[in-house]
């Protein structure tokens, strides 16, 4: 075993080319990946992984609405809107799907078309139903997807047909697709149950020959559907559950070029956002996802989530605004009536607050040790501290001096803070508190005990 000797250094390293602080941490590589497929090794090239056109797409409207209430048509053009500006002006969410079966949906999907945004891209999702495209074509849809359930479990006891009879139908529901001037874009339903040798491959192949002589536009897109959360994204799992195989196999034996395979997960057991960053880095240029990961059952990957991925793996935001993120976790709560988890990341209320007076004292120190990023400059979000019996004397400095906009050489000093310190570990020690003290109550003792700051503060936040 090699020994190793410390290092002493003048000051800090901080890893600052990893965790740049005013960034999303950058997701760095050694090296390439290496798996192994019919006794071979195949490399995934990551080297080139930036000069790949990543991006996300959105099935809010789709799968996300398979998991709650229906949106109303203003909530649906509201949010669609937001993902506009989300998006920025070069496509990180690049497209958004909608049904087009029922008035109401079809009714929201002309209201988003009429914004006139070239991002995200509007398009549909029908059956593998020749005649279902009728409703694609009178809304005037350039690409929609169609559902090409692909497992046995879906192909004989779903929807009692033969490998034959599904392969024909679908091949004539992309045919039809083509002939109309659609692209299709086929759901892959169920694929990590599936016999990819037998049936999927097969499939991909003839969709891929029909196409040859197509315009780029109109090549069909072929979206991998992780339907029950099935994926695992660990090196050497087999198949058909390893998302690097999958991805590896579509490439290179189905001949789908990565800029037209997706992956669309679920997280049945956890894993739904890790699959998905394993497909893109494993063939697969699109994500599919949703706001807060809403989705049916378990949900799908979050939105948010892609988002923060995309910016580390590309060391930025090619234009997306993350701020806006903030402003659709509000628009949720507010307008919607959806409940996020206080605790969901980048969203959720609490997600950067601490209630540990060690974190607090760390974070009154410094941000950087115990905020992940600058979430006030990248998401408009401080970091926070709750005040419990936990929270101790730094917890209470922090909070108060955050809540005066103190910073520096003009924050209070914890000696000018004791009669609120005291206050608070009473109400535990004393009274026997069991709940966290209210942004109000802490108000309130800044406004007893501190007058002459307060409403200075009160002054500066109203000047009329």
């Amino acid at each position: 075993m090699k020994q190793y000797e410390l290092v002493e250094t003048e000051g800090p390293v901080l890893l600052e080319d990893v965790f740049p602080h005013d960034n999303v941490p950058l997701i760095l590589f050694n090296s390439n990946f290496t798996d192994t497929i019919n006794g071979e090794d195949v490399t995934f090239d990551l080297a080139h992984l930036t000069e790949r056109d990543l991006h996300i797409t959105d099935t809010t409207f789709r799968d996300g609405q398979q998991a709650r209430p229906p949106f109303t048509v203003k909530q649906t053009v509201d949010l669609y809107k937001f993902l506009v500006r989300l998006s920025g002006p070069n496509g990180v969410v690049r497209n958004t799907e909608f049904f087009v079966y029922s008035k109401k949906d079809r009714d929201a999907l002309e209201a988003c078309l009429e914004v006139g945004a070239e991002y995200p891209r509007v398009t549909g999702w029908i059956r593998a139903d020749v005649a279902d495209l009728r409703f694609v074509e009178k809304v005037g849809l350039k690409e929609t997807g169609i559902l090409t359930s692909c497992s046995d479990y879906h192909i004989f006891m779903k929807s009692k047909m033969d490998r034959r009879k599904a392969f024909e139908k679908y091949s004539a529901a992309v045919g039809a697709a083509l002939e109309a001037g659609i692209q299709p874009r086929c759901h892959l339903e169920d694929v990590t149950r599936a016999d990819l040798d037998g049936f999927v491959i097969p499939f991909v192949q003839n969709i891929m020959r029909m196409s040859e002589s197509v315009a780029d536009e109109l090549k069909p897109k072929v979206r991998l559907c992780d339907t029950m959360g099935f994926g695992i994204s660990y090196p050497g799992a087999a198949l058909p559950r390893s998302v690097p195989k999958l991805c590896w196999r579509m490439v290179h034996d189905a001949g789908v070029p990565p800029e037209r395979l997706e992956w669309h997960g679920h997280n049945d057991f956890h894993k739904v956002l890790i699959n998905g960053m394993t497909a893109w880095l494993c063939g697969c240029n699109a994500l599919n996802a949703t706001l807060l990961g809403i989705g049916e059952r378990t949900g799908n990957p979050p939105l948010e989530g892609a988002l923060f991925e995309y910016i580390g793996l590309t060391g930025g935001t090619n234009g997306a605004d993350t701020l806006v993120l903030t402003e659709i976790a509000e628009y949720f709560e507010k307008e919607i009536g959806y409940t996020i988890p206080n605790h969901q990341p980048f969203v959720g209320r609490d997600f950067n607050k601490t209630r540990a007076g060690i974190h607090a004292g760390g974070l009154y120190q410094d941000h950087r040790i115990y905020n992940i990023f600058d979430t006030e400059a990248i998401l408009g979000v401080p970091p926070l501290v709750a005040i419990t019996d936990k929270s101790g004397s730094d917890g209470v400095a922090y909070w108060v001096n955050s809540f005066l906009g103190l910073k520096g050489k003009d924050r209070l000093r914890k000696s000018k803070l004791v009669k609120i310190m005291r206050w608070v570990t009473d109400e535990y020690d004393v009274h026997g508190r069991t709940t966290a003290v209210s942004d109000v109550e802490m108000g309130n003792l800044v406004e007893e005990h501190l007058p002459e700051t307060y409403f200075e503060k009160v002054k500066q936040d109203n000047p009329s």
